[in-house]
């Protein structure tokens, strides 16, 4: 039975289903719930059975309530994927002119971090108990290339990534000894919504430069997350697996 966060569009609709097609139960979150019907219906053409819910990884009595309903309807928890997140770029201060023009603002800052960082500390704290009491399970994270290296302009998600990093490495300490693994995935340019905040000019170029020459997929993202939480992985732990064509290096 597997919980995936952020589940109504992108990588996370592409990870549910990607999932369901292995024939595993789905519980899809997300405050999205405008096409609840038509990702349920996704999931079960896809060969598993599905169940969305409007669901808020920031608020731990929305998370609580979640996990109850996959236990009463499922009767156990085997994989979280915590993939729900935001962006909100704007550099620390932005200079011109010998004067401040903007800087990131308090609310952008705090936003991101309260999706990105906490919204993967309060599912995972809300299902360990119950991943424990059922002999194991997989915790897998939404990393991102940038929390390892960085990146202009994005402070606030470069933070909670690099955070959630930290997180998934600590977690591998704590519940390895439960048979909890825990990894990260950390895409890199991923064709989603997420790229409308970066100029098409700037995509291209950056799209030119993977060393793959294209950018990635929501299912190649997806196509981890299955891999990591399968038996094919049983020693991958405490992992931060890459899936970025190569931008890295290449940039």
């Amino acid at each position: 039975m597997v919980i995936v966060t952020g589940a109504a569009g992108g990588i996370g609709r592409a990870t549910a289903r990607g999932f369901a097609e292995e024939g595993a139960r789905v519980a899809a979150w997300d405050i999205q719930d405008s096409t609840a019907e038509q990702i349920t219906q996704e999931l079960r053409s896809a060969g598993g059975e599905g169940l969305f819910r409007d669901v808020s990884v920031t608020e731990a009595g929305s998370i609580q309530s979640g996990v109850e309903e996959v236990l009463s309807r499922w009767g156990r928890l085997d994989v979280l994927v915590n993939n729900a997140g935001i962006v909100r770029d704007a550099q620390l201060v932005k200079w011109k002119d010998g004067g401040v023009v903007s800087t990131m603002s308090d609310r952008d800052f705090d936003n991101v971090v309260s999706v990105n960082l906490k919204g993967v500390f309060l599912p995972t704290r809300a299902v360990v108990p119950h991943m424990i009491s059922g002999g194991g399970g997989v915790i897998l994270n939404a990393a991102s290339v940038v929390g390892l290296y960085g990146n202009f302009g994005q402070t606030n998600y470069v933070a909670s990534k690099a955070g959630v990093i930290g997180m998934t490495r600590t977690w591998a300490r704590e519940l390895g000894r439960y048979r909890i693994r825990v990894n990260a995935v950390a895409p890199g340019l991923i064709a989603t919504d997420m790229l409308k905040t970066i100029p098409p000019k700037v995509l291209e170029t950056m799209s030119a430069r993977t060393p793959l020459g294209r950018l990635g997929r929501p299912e190649d993202v997806a196509a981890a997350y299955v891999w990591l939480a399968s038996d094919a992985a049983a020693y991958v732990h405490g992992a931060v697996l890459c899936v970025d064509g190569g931008l890295v290096p290449g940039t």
